[in-house]
C-alpha cells in the first residue's frame, strides 16, 4: 500500500470504530422530562449531543471529499461524484438521519481505497516492465594509456561506445558483443523463459539481462534511441489512446450527471409542491430523502472507473506477455478482427533457406550435396550458403577451381577434377541437359556433374512450427478470412497456404504491391463491422501497417522501424502471439460491456425504486459502492492473461 492508503485505511478504522462506540452510546443518553425553566429541551439537546457526536466520524472520513467538491464548485466543475457524494451525505445529516450520513461516506471511501488498491496492482504490473530499464553502465576509458571502467548514467553514454557487462546485470543499450559468450535472460522484452545464447558478433538489446559470462559489447544507438527506452515511451503513452468505450463513458457522464441531479431536485421539489396545490400534506423530509438517495445510486464512479481500469490492466498484462499495444483504442480493434493479413516470410515462415530434400540419379544424398555445396561455396547468394550449411562439413576450397557464377542461373565449377553444374533449368538447357521436372514448390537447384544430369536439391523458406496451430487458433476464434502476401512463385505460396489452411494468397508481388493488394481486400471488407489487420516483420512494412486498422509487427525486438509503425508490437517471432493479442483484446471489450450492462441496470433499477420511495439510503449505497467494487473486481480480471 501507498503511504496516502494507508492513512485512508486508519481513517476507515477509526470512523467504524468510532461508529460502533457512538451506536452503543445513542442508546445510553438519557434525560430526563422538559422542564418549563430550561432553556433548551431535552429532546433537543440530546439530538445536538449525537448530531456532535456523529459529525467526528463525518468529518474524518468525509473531508476530503467535501474540499473537493468545494474546489469543484469554486472551478466550475460542479457535478461530479464528490460532489453528488457531499449533497447527500449533508442533506442526511441536515435530516437526522446522522448514521446514514456518516455510512455512505465511509462506505464510499472504502470504495475508493479498494479502487485505488486495484489501479495500483495495475501499475504495478506496468513498473514490472519499467523495471527493464537500466540503472547504470560500466563504461570503458581509456585514461593515460591504461584502460580503467567507469560507471555513468546510460544517458551519458555515446553510440560506439564500449560498455562491459557482468552476469546478473541488464544490458543498458544495444550493441553488438565483441569478446566474451553467455545467455542472455529476454523475458522482460518477450515473455519467453528459455535464455538465448549470445557469442562474439551477435547483436544484443537494451532491457535483457546477462547471466553468465562477461562480456563487451559496443553500443551501436544512443540511449535515447535504444529499444528498451522505446518500449516504455510505448507504454506510458498508451494510456492516451482511448478506445470507443472509454469515450462513451466519458461522453455519458457529462450527461447523465447532470440529469440526475435535475431529476433528483425534481423529485425533492415537484410532489410536496403538487401536495400543497391538492390540499395534501407536503410530506417535504420524506421526498428530500428520496432525492438524497436517488443522488448516491445516481454516481457513475462504476463505469467511470471500471472502463479504464480494465484497458489499462489489460494493456498491462500484454505487456507482461512481451505484447505492446499502443492504445486502448487498438484493444478494441483486436476484439473485431475478422480478416488478418500475413506477410509470408519472416511471420509464417521463418525466412532462412533450408534444404528440404535432395532427388538423386545415380549419386548418393551425401555424393550429389558434396558436389553442390563445394561448386556453391564461393558463393554468398542465400541458397549457396543453405546448400553449403546442409553439408555441414568443413570445404577444403583446394578442390574448388574455375569458378563462375552466372547471374540469376548458378554456378560452374570443377570440384575434384570433376565439371560441375548447378543452377536452374535455363542453365541445365543452356549447357545441354535435360533436367528432371519437380513438382515440390520451393527453389529447385539442379546438378550435373561432367555433363550429365546428377539430380536435384529442393530448397524452401521453412514454415514456422507454431504457424500452423496459430492459424487453426485464428479461425477458432472468430477470424473468418485469413490472407497471405507474398513474392514468391504461384507454386510456393500455393503450398504454404494449403499447408496453413489458408483461406487466400496473392503471390508474385513486388514489395510496393503489397498496399495495393490490401487496400483491395479492405474495400471488399468495409461492408462489414469487423476489422482488418495487417501482420509483418517490420522490415518494410510500414506502409502496409499503417494503412489497416490494427497493424500487427512480429519480431520486434530491436527494430526501430516496427515499433514506430505498428499498432502492436509483438516483441518474439511467435505467430501464435498474434492469436493471444486478440484474445486480450476481446476479453477486455467482453469485461468492459459487462461492467456497462451491470452498473447500468442496476442503477437504473435501485433508480427507479428510489424515485418511488420503495428503496433507502442502505440499497442506494450498495447501487453506489457495491457495484463499483464488483465492477473493478471485474476489470482486474484482464490482467491475468497468461492462459489465453
Amino acid at each position: 500500500m501507498t503511504k496516502k492508503q494507508k492513512k485512508t485505511l486508519i481513517r476507515i478504522i477509526v470512523t467504524t470504530v468510532l461508529l460502533i462506540v457512538i451506536a452503543i452510546a445513542e442508546n445510553m443518553i438519557a434525560f430526563p422530562s422538559d422542564e418549563p425553566y430550561q432553556a433548551v429541551p431535552w429532546d433537543e439537546l440530546r439530538s445536538r449531543i449525537i448530531f456532535g457526536m456523529y459529525l467526528i466520524p463525518y468529518l474524518i472520513i468525509g473531508h476530503d471529499i467535501l474540499k473537493k467538491a468545494y474546489k469543484g464548485i469554486v472551478h466550475g466543475q460542479v457535478l461530479d461524484e464528490n460532489f453528488l457524494m457531499a449533497v447527500a451525505t449533508i442533506g442526511s445529516m441536515i435530516l437526522g438521519e446522522y448514521r446514514e450520513g456518516v455510512m455512505v461516506m465511509l462506505l464510499y471511501q472504502i470504495g475508493e481505497l479498494f479502487q485505488s488498491v486495484a489501479v495500483g496492482k495495475s501499475r504495478r504490473n506496468i513498473a514490472a516492465l519499467m523495471d527493464i530499464r537500466p540503472d547504470v553502465a560500466n563504461l570503458v576509458t581509456d585514461e593515460n594509456g591504461e584502460e580503467s571502467i567507469r560507471t555513468v548514467s546510460p544517458d551519458e553514454v555515446e553510440k560506439g561506445s564500449v560498455l562491459v557487462v557482468s552476469p546478473g546485470e541488464r544490458i543498458p543499450i544495444d550493441g553488438i558483443v565483441i569478446s566474451g559468450d553467455s545467455s542472455i535472460d529476454t523475458s522482460a522484452l518477450t515473455g519467453e523463459s528459455v535464455p538465448r545464447t549470445i557469442h562474439t558478433g551477435d547483436e544484443v538489446i537494451s532491457g535483457t539481462i546477462n547471466m553468465n559470462g562477461v562480456i563487451r559489447i559496443r553500443t551501436t544507438k544512443p540511449f535515447g534511441e535504444s529499444t528498451v527506452t522505446r518500449i516504455l515511451e510505448l507504454v506510458e503513452n498508451a494510456s492516451s489512446q482511448k478506445s470507443r468505450s472509454e469515450n462513451f463513458i466519458t461522453r455519458f457522464a457529462r450527461v447523465y450527471t447532470p440529469a440526475v441531479c435535475l431529476l433528483a431536485l425534481a423529485i425533492a421539489v415537484i410532489p410536496p409542491i403538487v401536495n400543497t396545490v391538492i390540499g395534501n400534506d407536503a410530506n417535504l423530509r420524506s421526498f428530500v430523502y428520496r432525492a438524497l438517495t436517488f443522488l448516491v445510486i445516481s454516481c457513475p464512479c462504476a463505469m467511470v472507473i471500471s472502463i479504464p481500469l480494465g484497458f489499462f490492466a489489460g494493456i498491462g498484462g500484454a505487456s507482461r506477455s512481451g505484447i505492446l499495444v499502443k492504445g486502448s483504442n487498438y484493444l478494441e480493434a483486436l476484439s473485431k478482427v475478422d480478416t488478418v493479413i500475413f506477410d509470408k516470410t519472416g511471420t509464417l515462415t521463418k525466412g532462412v533457406f533450408e534444404v528440404v530434400s535432395i532427388h538423386r540419379q545415380k549419386l548418393s544424398d551425401q555424393q550429389l550435396l558434396k558436389y553442390a555445396a563445394y561448386a556453391e561455396s564461393y558463393s554468398t547468394h542465400p541458397i549457396s550458403r543453405s546448400i553449403v550449411n546442409a553439408y555441414g562439413i568443413e570445404i577444403d576450397k583446394g578442390e574448388v577451381s574455375d569458378v563462375e557464377e552466372i547471374s540469376g542461373h548458378g554456378v560452374i565449377a570443377t570440384v575434384s577434377g570433376s565439371r560441375v553444374i548447378a543452377g536452374n533449368e535455363k542453365l541445365m538447357n543452356k549447357n545441354g541437359i535435360e533436367p528432371a521436372h519437380c513438382h515440390d514448390g520451393g527453389t529447385i537447384v539442379h546438378i550435373a556433374v561432367n555433363g550429365e544430369y546428377a539430380g536435384h536439391i529442393h530448397i524452401s523458406d521453412i514454415i514456422k512450427e507454431s504457424s500452423p496451430r496459430a492459424v487453426k487458433s485464428l479461425h477458432d476464434i472468430g477470424v473468418d478470412k485469413t490472407i497471405m502476401l507474398t513474392g514468391d512463385a504461384k507454386e510456393v505460396a500455393e503450398r504454404v497456404a494449403k499447408t496453413l489452411s489458408i483461406t487466400d494468397y496473392r503471390a508474385e508481388l513486388l514489395p510496393q504491391d503489397k498496399v495495393s493488394a490490401v487496400e483491395t481486400v479492405m474495400e471488399s471488407r468495409n461492408k462489414k463491422r469487423g476489422c482488418t489487420a495487417f501482420v509483418g516483420d517490420g522490415i518494410n512494412d510500414a506502409p502496409v501497417l499503417t494503412r489497416v486498422d490494427v497493424g500487427i509487427a512480429m519480431g520486434a525486438l530491436g527494430s526501430d522501424a516496427a515499433i514506430e509503425a505498428a499498432d502492436v508490437v509483438i516483441m518474439d517471432d511467435d505467430p501464435l502471439g498474434i492469436v493471444k493479442a486478440i484474445r486480450i483484446g476481446k476479453k477486455c471489450m467482453r469485461i468492459a460491456y459487462e461492467n456497462i450492462y451491470f452498473a447500468i441496470g442496476v442503477k437504473v433499477i435501485v433508480l427507479i425504486l428510489s424515485a418511488f420511495g420503495l428503496t433507502n439510503m442502505w440499497l442506494a449505497i450498495f447501487a453506489d459502492v457495491g457495484v463499483m467494487i464488483l465492477a473493478v473486481l471485474n476489470a482486474i480480471r484482464t490482467l491475468r492473461v497468461s492462459a489465453l
